[in-house]
Parts: structure tokens; C-alpha cells; sequence
């Protein structure tokens, strides 16, 4: 089965909806901004040239590179030749030029626990976890699996293995013990770096156990260390696991950072695919890190004395290009926490805000939603003035959230800029300048310098303004994914066999009467649930794996908070009766398999499930039932009764 993202057959995407308010920038931001209009002009005229010259600026070479980019469609090398170590870019050399003592992090645990991290501490401290990770046996090249809450160890330990250039694998804490396990065993992970656990409203949620349970299940893991973030204690098996404290505390604190080719793998995060197993997105050491450094001082106006906070989880692309590598490239001071936005209550993010005087803050359009069910009067009691640059991230803003985000979180005064980008291009790729570009909310406006981002129709030809289409990028940039782990054909044939020489990003776009890019979201089934892209394939794989199921298809149902809402329906084996406890069950079934983010909201016990003449499940006139509306062109289905069926039981549909 292919993974390629499929277009809709027949008319284009429609261009329905138009917003004309504008912001231009704020004359004062515009003349202090890192970047200015010219910034465009000279990427234009020499995208090569500009991506060499920014190499040279911003990343210390122990090498230099010769060939700035070697390109064979579609696998992509470049600053071919040269030599670097990721950890030092990011810690030992600002520690070198006289930055040991600023915060690299400001932490805050969920139960309000807190620790500060200099560069210096950063540098002690991830050289320790490498020589512990060599006292393990682990080398150049050897993967390491990371399974951790949101705590200080996570970006040490990715920072370790980047020390030594042992390629990392992040598994967000929010996964299950299967998902943990099938990661580990596609990249190969000879050790695994994991917590007893992590705060999460209120609540110890354990992981150990998790990582216990996949570890029967991998046989390639020799060691696993465990962070004591509890202190309650944990089982622990002789010879194969080891207390973080106890192995890493008693390292030498110099660990020198070995050199690594510019195309040395960093790291593999794995993505939801349309077939049942994950995508593992390689990605590659200089040009991911000048792509994550770049984007991060140019979209977020990086200063000196700014306190940025990014409030993603750094199991997710977006912690890993800008709470870590990016970040921590650009010298930055940042800002972690543990745990959930309502956590202890609704006005946590703003105390943080308000205490550690955060000026920059990215976040999902998801939690924005959420704080607008809650009201003003939560961030207007604190003092946000602080604030200078909001971003979103992971899913088309709607306007009515970016004039809420820029109102009452940014005073009024503050750009927005509105990012898209995904966990196979490594970096921001459309997003505003915030000293430049004029935005229009719920719009993210144009491709960066650099960047060839087009919209084109079914043919792949270039849409006019106004027209609707499919998003496109038509030309090779730094921090895109060198391919999918072990499979080179499924790299081709998902990203690059749609549009001949483009790749194709699986989402539908519009480009306004200014030319302005609006993104419209998936256009293969994968749903965008909190930012976090999910298959149907898999969570329609953890429902037919009940024993009481013969048959489930899940589709996206649009939702004012998760931006979409999981609905499954679910036709049941014979003899098998619906009930609401068993549809308890389902929910919590898939939550075991694929881990809670996956849990359905909705579930619908169905007869049968449309399918045309050849089998295929009709999942587009699923999505029609699921919003209630009419249904589209139903002529090719083998059993038009099966909808009718369907239809007249959606009001017994399970709320979660």
C-alpha cells in the first residue's frame, strides 16, 4: 500500500473563505529586526549561494565544506565534505566565547519544582551522559532510544549523543509500550535512555513500566538508564539497568566532541504514514542545524537578552528544532515546563510569563483555542508585557484565534507569526518575518528566503492567485529529511511521485488575490488532532485488534479545541453486541496500543462501513456523516443502504 498523500480527483480545492484585515509591521520592530526586506532579493537570486553563506556565518566548522549542495533528485547532500559536532555548535563554544554563565534553561516541574541550566552546566553535563553512554558500550553511529517526560535530562542526553555522534531516536512519554518497542526495533537501538516518570495535571504518570514492557519485545537494547524524577524508587533489572545518578554523576565532566561528516545521521523521529507502520524521518547533522538555527533568529527576531519559550514537548519535531538545536545554536536563554497548560489551573503558562519575563512565545493553535474557552479575565490578570513575538505551530490557525492570541495575549502590539512546516522539513518553511512581512491572520503568508513553496493544481501547474491547490516545495533546503530509515523507495514513492521534481507535503493550500498562502489542511488520511499527526491505518489497526472487532474506519471530525477530533466506526464480529462498556473498552484499547493521543472521541457502532465495488472503504462519505452534512458522490458504492444505515444510528454515537 502506498503512503503518497492523494489528492481529490476532480474539481480543485475551492478558494470559499477571504479575510482582509492586515498588519503591517510596527515601524519601531521593523527598523530593529534581525531580518530586513533585502533578506529575500539575495536568496532569490542565489539560493545556494545564501544557504553557503549562512553556513559559514552561523555553524563552527572543524572541516570546512567544499560543494555547498549536491542534489539527485530527491536525496539532497549538503556542505558536502565538511566535518562538524552538533554539541559543540550548540553548547561548548559559546561556553568558549565567555557565555558559560547565561541560562540556557529556565525549568519549572509541574508540582512547581524548578532548576536553572547555564551553558557551562549544559556542557558539564551532557559530556557526563556521553561518557556514561561510552562506558555503555555505545560508539559512532550506534542509535540511542529516548523515552522521557519534559525534564532537564531529555535535550542532556540528546545533546550526549550528539557528543559522541550516536544518532538519537525521541519517543514523546505520551506513547505506549508497543509504539515505544516498534521504534526501537526499526532504527536498531542498543540503549535506552528513559524516567521512572513524569508530572502530568496533578498526577505521577509512570514510564518505567512502559519501557520495561517494550524491552521484552526489543532485543537489540543492552542497557537502559532511568532518571529518578520521583524518588519513590523503581524496578530495576541487574546488569541491564542502571540509575541515571549512579552511572552518569560519577563521568568525567570533559567528553570531547567527536567530529562527524556533515551528512552523519542526527537523528530519526518517527511520523504516522497512511500504511500501519510509523515513518522513521532521518535527519542529518549541518543542514538540519543551520535550517533549525536560521529559522529560529530570523521568524522569532532572536536577541541577546531574550527569554523564549517554546511550549511544545520535545518528543515532537517542533521540541527538537526549537527547544533544542535551534535554540541552544543561537545562544539562547529558554524556557521548559513539565507539564499541562491547565495544570495546576488555567493561568499557569501566564505566571510563567509574567515571573521569568518570557518575550517570545510559540505555541499550538490547539492550546490558544483553549485558552479562549476560558476567558480573558485569566491573562488579563497577569502581567504579559513582556511578551514581543507570538508564534503557532502544527496546524492552520483559524482567525479568530490569532486576533484572540495577538489581542489579549500580545497586548495588541505584538506580530504573530503563523508557521508551517513538518517533521520531514526540519525547519519553518512558510511563516511571516515579523519585521517585514504585512500578515493577514489565519494566513502564514509566504515561503521564507530560500524556500520555493508553490500551489499548484492536479497537474501540477502553478495555481493563480485566487485558486486553490496543493502545497509544494520545488527546490532542495537545508534541514529536509535525507529520507525514511531503511526504506528509500517509500521515501520516493510518499513525498516525490505525485509532482514530478516537487515534493508534495500531503496538505491542500490556497493562494489568495495577493498571493498569500493559506494552508486547508490533510488531504490523505491523516488527522491532525492537537498538532500531532496521526494515521487512520494505525488507529483502525489498534481497534481491529480487539477481539470483539471485525472491522473499524476512523476519520477527522473538525473540533473548535484539537483543530480535529478522532471518530471511529466500528463494525463488531458476530455475536458480538454494542455497548457502552465496550466502547469504553475500544477507546481504551487504542490508547494502549498507540498511546492516549489516539483515543477516539467519537464511536460509532455501524452494520457495515461503505465500501466501493473493489473494497475500499469510502472514508470520504464517512467524514460527510461525521460533520452532518450531505453526503457527496455516493455512485460508486457497492450498498448505498450500508450509508443510509449508518446515517440514522449517528445519534447513538459515543462522546468520549
Amino acid at each position: 500500500m502506498s503512503d503518497e498523500p492523494q489528492p481529490h480527483s476532480g474539481p480543485e480545492i475551492e478558494n470559499l473563505f477571504a479575510e482582509t484585515r492586515t498588519f503591517p509591521p510596527d515601524p519601531a520592530f521593523a527598523a530593529a529586526a534581525n531580518a530586513q526586506a533585502g533578506i529575500y532579493d539575495e536568496a532569490a537570486a542565489d539560493y545556494v549561494g545564501f544557504w553557503e553563506k549562512q553556513a559559514k556565518e552561523r555553524i563552527s566548522w572543524f572541516t570546512p565544506f567544499g560543494e555547498t549542495l549536491k542534489w539527485e533528485l530527491p536525496f539532497a547532500e549538503w556542505f558536502v565534505g565538511g566535518e562538524l559536532n552538533i554539541a559543540y555548535n550548540c553548547v561548548d563554544r559559546h561556553v568558549e566565547r565567555g557565555l558559560g554563565d547565561k541560562v540556557a534553561y529556565h525549568w519549572i516541574g509541574e508540582p512547581g519544582d524548578t532548576r536553572t541550566l547555564t551553558y557551562r552546566d549544559l556542557m558539564v553535563e551532557s559530556s557526563k551522559a556521553a561518557n556514561a553512554l561510552l562506558e555503555l558500550g555505545v560508539r559512532k553511529g550506534d542509535r540511542v532510544a529516548i523515552y522521557m517526560p519534559m525534564i532537564p535530562e531529555l535535550p542532556i542526553a540528546m545533546l550526549a549523543c550528539a557528543r559522541i555522534g550516536a544518532p538519537h531516536t525521541v519517543v514523546f512519554g505520551g506513547f505506549s509500550a508497543e509504539a515505544l518497542s516498534s521504534r526501537i526495533n526499526d532504527c536498531g537501538a542498543k540503549v535506552l535512555i528513559t524516567a521512572d516518570g513524569g508530572w502530568r495535571r496533578g498526577k505521577k504518570v509512570g514510564l518505567k513500566h512502559h519501557a520495561d514492557e517494550a524491552v521484552t519485545q526489543a532485543p537489540t537494547i543492552e542497557h537502559m538508564i532511568v532518571v529518578d524524577r520521583f524518588g519513590d524508587g523503581a524496578h530495576m533489572v541487574p546488569h541491564r539497568d542502571l540509575w541515571w545518578h549512579e552511572i552518569v554523576d560519577r563521568q568525567s565532566e570533559v567528553c570531547p566532541p567527536v567530529p562527524v561528516d556533515s551528512e552523519h545521521m542526527l537523528y530519526l523521529l518517527y511520523t504516522s504514514g497512511t500504511t500501519a507502520k510509523p515513518k522513521g524521518i532521518l535527519h542529518t547533522s549541518a543542514g538540519y542545524l543551520l535550517g533549525a538555527a536560521f529559522t529560529h533568529w530570523a521568524v522569532f527576531d532572536i536577541k541577546p537578552d531574550d527569554v523564549y519559550w517554546c511550549a511544545a514537548d520535545i518528543g515532537w519535531v517542533t521540541g527538537h528544532s526549537y527547544i533544542v538545536y535551534g535554540p541552544l545554536a543561537n545562544a539562547t536563554t529558554g524556557v521548559m515546563y513539565e507539564g499541562a497548560p491547565d495544570a495546576p489551573t488555567w493561568d499557569r503558562w501566564w505566571e510563567i510569563v509574567e515571573e521569568y519575563k518570557v518575550s517570545i512565545l510559540y505555541c499550538a493553535p490547539t492550546a490558544i483555542r483553549a485558552f479562549m474557552k476560558q476567558g480573558e479575565a485569566i491573562p488579563e490578570a497577569h502581567d504579559l508585557s513582556s511578551l514581543r513575538v507570538l508564534g503557532s505551530v502544527g496546524e492552520p490557525i483559524n482567525p479568530e484565534a490569532w486576533r484572540w492570541y495577538k489581542d489579549v495575549i500580545g497586548g495588541g502590539k505584538t506580530p504573530v507569526v503563523d508557521t508551517w512546516w513538518q517533521t520531514e522539513t526540519g525547519q519553518i518553511l512558510i511563516s511571516p518575518l515579523p519585521g517585514v512581512t504585512t500578515t493577514k491572520p489565519g494566513s502564514a503568508t509566504f515561503g521564507l528566503p530560500g524556500i520555493d513553496a508553490d500551489v499548484v493544481d492536479a497537474d501540477g501547474t502553478s495555481v493563480p492567485n485566487g485558486g486553490g491547490g496543493y502545497l509544494v516545495l520545488k527546490r532542495p533546503w537545508p534541514g529536509m529529511l535525507r529520507g525514511i530509515y531503511g526504506d528509500p523507495e517509500r521515501y520516493k514513492q510518499t513525498y516525490w511521485s505525485r509532482f514530478p521534481g516537487m515534493y508534495f507535503a500531503g496538505d491542500g493550500a490556497k493562494r489568495d488575490e495577493d498571493g498569500y498562502i493559506w494552508l486547508l489542511g490533510r488531504v490523505d488520511d491523516v488527522m491532525n488532532v492537537a498538532g500531532h499527526r496521526i494515521s487512520t491505518t494505525e488507529v483502525e489497526s489498534a481497534l481491529v485488534d480487539h477481539k470483539s472487532v471485525a472491522e473499524a474506519a476512523v476519520v477527522g471530525k473538525n473540533d473548535p479545541i484539537s483543530g480535529q477530533a478522532i471518530f471511529a466506526f466500528v463494525t463488531l464480529k458476530s455475536g458480538q453486541e454494542p455497548s457502552d462498556a465496550l466502547a469504553v473498552q475500544l477507546r481504551e484499547h487504542v490508547a494502549y496500543v498507540i498511546g492516549p493521543i489516539a483515543r477516539p472521541k467519537f464511536l460509532l457502532f455501524a452494520p457495515d462501513l461503505p465500501k466501493t465495488r473493489s473494497g475500499k472503504i469510502m472514508r470520504r462519505l464517512l467524514r460527510d456523516i461525521a460533520e452532518g452534512r450531505a453526503l457527496g458522490d455516493a455512485s460508486t458504492l457497492a450498498d448505498a443502504n450500508v450509508v443510509d444505515a449508518i446515517r440514522s444510528n449517528t445519534g447513538k454515537a459515543e462522546e468520549d
